[in-house]
C-alpha cells in the first residue's frame, strides 16, 4: 500500500497538464490494477452534462485478497480548485480512499451496477457548477483488477438546446483555425505572385517554402473541420486522419526548410556537407517518431497505461529536433566568419553574416515562444480562455513565417547576393570589430 499515495499523486498532477479534448469516446479497460485512472478533462458551463455508460464489467482479486467491496470502486469528478484539498487528504492518510473525500463530486460506484452477468450502468449527470473537471475512476480495493467498456459523452448545451462537445475553453477553435487558414491561403497566393515576378531569382528552396505554406494552410483547414465536427457531433468524421497527415508533412517541411536555409543550400551552395546531411537524417526520422507520439496522445487519452511515456517521448524528441536545427545556422555563421578573413569580399560577407545572425535570433525566438510561452499560457489561463494559447501559437507561427519568407524572398538584390563593394573598407572594419559570436 506504500506505493498507492505516490501513484495517486502522480495521476493527479498529470491531470493538470492533460489535454482538454472532448469527444464521444468508447474506451476499453483490461485487467487494470491502477488505483486511479484519469479519463479526460472538460470545461463545463452552467448547462454542462456528462453521460457515462459502463458495460462488460469484471472485477478479479488475488487469492490473498477478500471479495472487493463494490463501493470501493467508482467514478467521480474533480475540479481544479478541489485538487489541492484532495492531495492534502492523501498526504495526511496514506490509506485514504479518494471516494471518501468530501471535495469530489460522486457519480456512481460499482454498487450501482446491474447484477451479474450483465453488470452495466448508464446515466447522464448535469454539472450545475461551471468549472473544469477531471473524470476519474478510483480503485480502492487492494490487489484488485478491473476490466470494463466505458463510453463517455461530455458536452455543454447551447441556447437552442443543441450539444457542444468542445470544452468551454476550446469552443472557438473552429473559427480560429478557419481564420488562420484564410490568412495562410492569402500568404501562399502572395508568395506565388512574388516568385512568378522574380523567376530568375527563384531557387529550389523557394519551391519547398511554397510547399510549406500549402501544407500549413491545408493543416489548418483540416484542424478547423476536425474541431467543427467534434463540436457538433462529438466525433471528427475522419478529419483527424487528414489533420495528422498534413501536420506530419508540414512539420517535416518546416524543420527541413529551416535546416536548408541555415546551411545556405540553394542560395550559397548547391550541395550539402556531410554533417548537414546527418542533421537532416536525424531530424526527419525523429519528426516521424514525434508525430506518432502526438497521434497516440491525441487519439487515446490519459487512461492508457503508457500515456505518460508517450508524453515524455514527444517532449524529448521535440527538444532534440529544436536543438538540432540550430546547429546548421551556427555552422554557417562560423564558416562565413572564417571566409571573410581570406576572400577579400568584406561587404558581401558582412551582409550574409548579418542576415544569418538575424535568422538565428528569429528561429530562437520562435522556438522559445511556441515551446515555453505558449505552454505557460496554457497552464495559467482560466479554463474558459484556453483558446488564447492556441491563438498565441498560431500568431507567433504566422509572424515567424512572414519574417523568414521576407528575409529569403526571391529578389535580385537579396542580401545573399549583394555584390556592391563600395563600402568595402567600412565592412572590413565592422568585421574586425564585430565577432558575430552567439
Amino acid at each position: 500500500m506504500a506505493k498507492l499515495p505516490l501513484q495517486i499523486l502522480l495521476l493527479f498532477l498529470l491531470s493538470l497538464i492533460s489535454s482538454s479534448i472532448a469527444e464521444i469516446k468508447t474506451l476499453t479497460i483490461n485487467s487494470d490494477s491502477r488505483p486511479m485512472i484519469l479519463f479526460e478533462k472538460f470545461g463545463f458551463t452552467h448547462s454542462g452534462h456528462i453521460a457515462i455508460s459502463v458495460s462488460s464489467v469484471s472485477v478479479t482479486s488475488s487469492a490473498n485478497a477478500p471479495n472487493p467491496d463494490a463501493s470501493r470502486l467508482g467514478f467521480f469528478l474533480l475540479s481544479e480548485e478541489a485538487l489541492l484539498q484532495v492531495l492534502l487528504e492523501i498526504q495526511q492518510n496514506p490509506h485514504f480512499c479518494v471516494l471518501d473525500s468530501r471535495y469530489i463530486q460522486h457519480l456512481f460506484t460499482f454498487g450501482d451496477l446491474s447484477p451479474p452477468p450483465l453488470s452495466r450502468f448508464n446515466h447522464t449527470y448535469p454539472v450545475s457548477s461551471p468549472n473544469e473537471y477531471s473524470l476519474f475512476f478510483a480503485n480502492c480495493a487492494p490487489e484488485t483488477r478491473v476490466s470494463m467498456n466505458v463510453r463517455t459523452e461530455t458536452y455543454n448545451l447551447e441556447r437552442d438546446g443543441s450539444k457542444d462537445y468542445l470544452s468551454a475553453g476550446l469552443t472557438h477553435l473552429p473559427s480560429l483555425y478557419t481564420f488562420f487558414s484564410i490568412l495562410y491561403s492569402v500568404f501562399l497566393g502572395s508568395w506565388i505572385y512574388v516568385c512568378y515576378n522574380n523567376k530568375r531569382s527563384v531557387h529550389r528552396i523557394h519551391l519547398l517554402m511554397s510547399g510549406l505554406l500549402l501544407f500549413k494552410a491545408l493543416n489548418l483547414i483540416c484542424a478547423a473541420e476536425d474541431k467543427h465536427y467534434v463540436k457538433v457531433t462529438g466525433t471528427p468524421h475522419g478529419w483527424d486522419v487528414l489533420f495528422y497527415i498534413f501536420q506530419f508533412i508540414r512539420v517535416v517541411l518546416l524543420f527541413t526548410v529551416i535546416i536548408l536555409i541555415g546551411t545556405g543550400w540553394s542560395f550559397l551552395k548547391p550541395f550539402l556537407q556531410e554533417r548537414e546531411k546527418k542533421v537532416l537524417m536525424i531530424v526527419i526520422p525523429l519528426q516521424v517518431l514525434a508525430n506518432v507520439a502526438s497521434i497516440v496522445i491525441g487519439e487515446t487519452g490519459p487512461f492508457i497505461k503508457d500515456w505518460v511515456t508517450w508524453n515524455q517521448l514527444f517532449l524529448l524528441v521535440d527538444i532534440v529536433c529544436c536543438c538540432a536545427i540550430i546547429f546548421p545556422i551556427v555552422w554557417s555563421i562560423r564558416s562565413l566568419r572564417e571566409t571573410s578573413k581570406t576572400d577579400g569580399k568584406a561587404a558581401r560577407n558582412l551582409a550574409k553574416l548579418t542576415l544569418f545572425r538575424q535568422f538565428y535570433i528569429v528561429v530562437i525566438g520562435y522556438l522559445y515562444f511556441t515551446r515555453i510561452v505558449v505552454f505557460a499560457l496554457r497552464t495559467i489561463a482560466a479554463y474558459k480562455y484556453q483558446w488564447v494559447s492556441n491563438a498565441a501559437e498560431e500568431t507567433a507561427s504566422l509572424a515567424f513565417y512572414l519574417v523568414m519568407f521576407y528575409m529569403f524572398r526571391p529578389v535580385e538584390k537579396n542580401e545573399y547576393f549583394i555584390l556592391d563593394e563600395e563600402d568595402e573598407e567600412a565592412a572590413e572594419i565592422a568585421l574586425r570589430d564585430e565577432e558575430f559570436e552567439l
